[in-house]
């Protein structure tokens, strides 16, 4: 029986021992990780776009879904009641 504890306090220190280390490993190369997290984002996007900048061989705007009517105006707002209060009707 102290066999099977001994074997699994020394397994529990090496799992400590490893989120130590690698919390700190992540803690002094977080800048170079998050270099390298970027790099690959701005590097998919751009291999998404063409391979190129912004915009590449993509249409500008949207002409086909333009309306072929004129649209309707927007009603105008009634003018204001020269009674001068708040607006509120009278009864």
């Amino acid at each position: 029986m102290q066999k099977i504890i001994n074997v699994l306090a020394v397994a529990s220190a090496a799992v400590s021992v490893a989120v130590v280390g690698l919390g700190g490993y992540v803690y002094l190369n977080r800048e170079a990780i998050i270099e390298d997290v970027k790099e690959k984002a701005f590097g998919s996007i751009g291999g998404a776009l063409g391979g190129g900048g912004l915009g590449g061989d993509l249409p500008i705007g949207a002409p086909d879904l333009a309306s072929p009517t004129p649209q309707a105006s927007a009603p105008q707002a009634p003018s204001p009641a020269p009674s001068g209060g708040l607006g509120i009707p009278n009864f």
